[in-house]
């Protein structure tokens, strides 16, 4: 009985021995599965593109009523007339990670107005550390077709532009995905948002002298969501 009692008490510490044994191999196991995955997203995570506005050309960005030659504001809505064009940088941070951008849209605004309708732009792959350059023409390029605006907005460019001092935003909206080596992200919403202010005057605002390329008064403000 005595030795039947030594057997059993035996084999229950063996057992135990055993599921200590294995539970250490599993939490083993468990610990360098972290540190590979640790490491690999060190290696491969993905970085945001960085966003800056290299060029700014305005070719006419005026209201309604005087695109049309009148001042007659009762009988014209308020709307501004414009035909802008922006060269966008993006630069990839990322020296392992390549970044494509798709249903890419494009518009200007003016304090908070759209003033430029959403243009598309092409998809567009981006190498590991590589910088890729935009330049949509917004509006149109027969003087843009007038966007309803507010009284105060038609008002405050008449007076910025007496100032010869603009403040315009670029936004790209669309979205993103990154592939790292043998990885690759789901797709991520892009929010890019880049606030210029320019030295733009009446006349060329007009379409006038002076239309097309215009200085960049500061260095331009980028924000990207991605």
């Amino acid at each position: 009985m005595e030795s039947s009692k030594k057997n059993l008490c035996e084999i229950h510490r063996g057992d135990g021995r055993r599921r200590r044994a294995l539970a250490a191999s599993l939490l083993a196991t468990a610990v360098f599965a972290a540190i590979i995955a640790l490491a690999l997203f060190l290696v491969y995570r993905p970085m945001k593109p960085q966003a800056t506005v290299a060029r700014a050309g305005v070719y006419r960005l005026v209201s309604a009523a005087a695109a049309n030659g009148t001042n007659n504001s009762a009988a014209t809505p308020y709307a501004l007339s414009a035909t802008v064009q922006f060269t966008l940088l993006l630069h990839n941070p990322s020296d392992r990670t390549a970044v494509v951008y798709d249903r890419l849209l494009a518009y200007v605004t003016y304090r908070g107005e759209m003033v430029a309708p959403p243009a598309q732009l092409p998809l567009v792959l981006q190498d590991p550390g590589a910088d890729v350059a935009m330049s949509p023409l917004l509006g149109g390029g027969d003087g843009g077709a007038p966007v309803p605006v507010s009284a105060d907005a038609v008002d405050a460019l008449h007076a910025d532009c007496v100032a010869g001092r603009v403040q315009l935003r670029l936004v790209v909206m669309g979205r993103v995905r990154y592939r790292s080596g043998p990885f690759k992200s789901a797709w991520r919403d892009l929010y890019v948002r880049c606030d210029a202010i320019l030295g733009l005057t009446a006349q060329a605002a007009a379409g006038g002298g002076g239309a097309g390329d215009v200085p960049l008064l500061e260095y331009p403000k980028c924000a990207v969501d991605a």
